[in-house]
């Protein structure tokens, strides 16, 4: 305990050093606080687990055998800590009344209104989270950000908490960014490369930072737990996925000089990824990234550079979102100029909805904008995925930022269960997701049922390209041509569309 002046009164605190974490509360019950949440259980038995958030039907879910998010391996732990040291519940004030650690892991989307809007992060749900910490803690915290913030965001959580602290209240501000990537979520909390812990600069932060360093002590060697000041924390989050990001676009890119060149992308980036000092990863050209951190974390990198006067640095990184959105459209136009410069009418299975492989999650996948231009040309689509449900295909086909006519699509967009049902009777095969299953699906077979020509377009670079062609396939991919009649041309030749 130690004497503390709050709001002119002295009083006595508990201070971090006297903290033994047994209770752990998560404000977010999303894609990482529930994963999250459940290695910390899982890893710490001794420590209480709840995870908290204000939709009773995302709660019901994760307290059924059917969790409301798909991650490989995360069902079985779920079922293994569940209602023994790990818990899902609505009642949010009271998981923070009783936690000694408070993890934020609310959702922080792009704004779409307002100062900043289609660049700038959204905190409202962050404050609203540290308005209501604030309002019903009432003893000495642990707060941490955990949602993906932009850089002083815990500054203005710590400002919020200060501001409306009661007598005998202290808190601690944390950043302890998140790098999961979906479908390896539970393998990369699990053998994570690093785990970042940022905090203030004092004795009591450093005290604070210790605590949480105790937690992730449990399974993660001590010498990839790297602590450094919350600002430098917040940062390297946004650096790092805006330089994996940027390795995506740096490849699809060199996809469209080799279209044009006869260069095959998949040898060049084997060629340049072979280089030690630039590495394999994320060299891989596609129809383009999706997914909820990198076109996010990049916008809010080029929001905050013009914020800082620096519109030059700006310019650089949204750069790499010009060349992402460039990918989708020209992915989508070479689909209509190889079906003879119309779709309409026409119609398309499309195989994959979700951004990656080995996740339900749709947000910002390219996908859902290839679908977009293709309706828009009055294509008839039929999509399959194996794990998107056919109501968030169309809550995101219908969204009012995407489409002006809901009805409509509707009308031109059917989902099927099975691939070869969505394939039978079509124009052509959009390869959309890199699922596993679309390897191993008999071509021959969904061939036979299609209509001459049958087209395939490979955004993901996954098929034995040769093999189709010889079953009869015109196949169109990204990244290299085809020495085959119809097929030999670069889907780049009408982007200027």
């Amino acid at each position: 305990m130690r004497l503390a002046k709050i709001n002119g009164d002295f009083c006595l605190c508990r201070t971090f050093a006297d903290m033994t974490l047994s209770r752990i509360c998560c404000i977010g019950a999303g894609y990482v606080g529930g994963p999250t949440c459940t290695i910390i259980a899982d890893k710490c038995p001794d420590v209480t687990v709840t995870v908290t958030d204000l939709s009773q039907d995302r709660i019901n879910q994760w307290n059924s055998d059917n969790l409301p998010i798909y991650e490989p391996g995360l069902d079985e732990i779920v079922r293994r800590r569940r209602n023994k040291n790990l818990f899902f519940s609505t009642d949010v004030k009271k998981a923070v009344i009783e936690a000694e650690l408070i993890f934020i892991c609310v959702n922080t989307p792009t704004k779409n209104y307002g100062l900043g809007k289609g660049r700038a992060a959204d905190l409202k749900y962050v404050e609203a989270a540290a308005r209501m910490i604030a309002e019903v803690a009432n003893q000495s915290k642990i707060v941490v950000e955990k949602s993906t913030v932009p850089v002083k965001a815990a500054e203005s959580i710590s400002n919020i908490l200060k501001a409306n602290q009661r007598l005998g209240v202290q808190y601690q501000v944390l950043s302890n960014p998140e790098f999961l990537a979906e479908g390896t979520a539970v393998n990369d909390l699990l053998n994570p490369d690093r785990v970042l812990i940022g905090g203030e600069q004092t004795k009591e932060g450093r005290e604070a930072v210790e605590s949480l360093c105790w937690i992730y002590s449990h399974w993660v060697p001590r010498e990839n737990i790297i602590t450094m000041n919350t600002w430098s924390s917040e940062l390297s989050k946004l650096a790092a996925n805006a330089f994996l990001a940027q390795r995506i676009s740096s490849i699809n890119a060199m996809s469209a000089i080799c279209e044009m060149t006869g260069a095959d992308v998949t040898e060049v980036a084997h060629a340049v990824g072979t280089d030690t000092r630039i590495g394999n990863k994320f060299l891989k050209a596609s129809v383009g990234f999706g997914g909820s951190c990198f076109q996010k974390d990049v916008l809010n990198m080029v929001y905050l550079c013009e914020c800082l006067n620096l519109p030059e640095v700006a310019a650089y990184w949204q750069q790499v979102i010009n060349i992402n959105e460039y990918q989708k459209r020209r992915f989508a136009n070479r689909i209509i100029e190889s079906l003879f410069n119309t779709v309409t009418n026409k119609k398309l299975a499309v195989f994959g909805f979700s951004f990656k492989k080995d996740t339900g999650d749709t947000r910002e996948s390219a996908a859902i904008y290839v679908c977009k231009y293709l309706t828009d040309e009055g294509a008839n689509l039929r999509i399959y995925d194996p794990k998107v449900t056919d109501k968030k295909i169309f809550s995101e086909l219908t969204n009012p930022l995407m489409c002006e006519d809901p009805e409509r699509v509707k009308e031109l967009v059917t989902t099927y269960p099975d691939p070869y049902e969505a394939a039978n009777g079509t124009h052509a095969l959009v390869i959309c997701t890199e699922w596993d299953q679309f390897t191993t699906l008999d071509y021959s077979k969904i061939y036979q049922k299609m209509l001459k020509p049958a087209f395939i377009f490979d955004g993901r670079l996954i098929l034995d390209h040769e093999a189709l062609m010889k079953i009869g396939f015109q196949v169109v991919t990204i990244g290299k041509k085809l020495q085959r009649s119809n097929v030999h041309r670069s889907f780049s030749t009408s982007s200027q569309s």
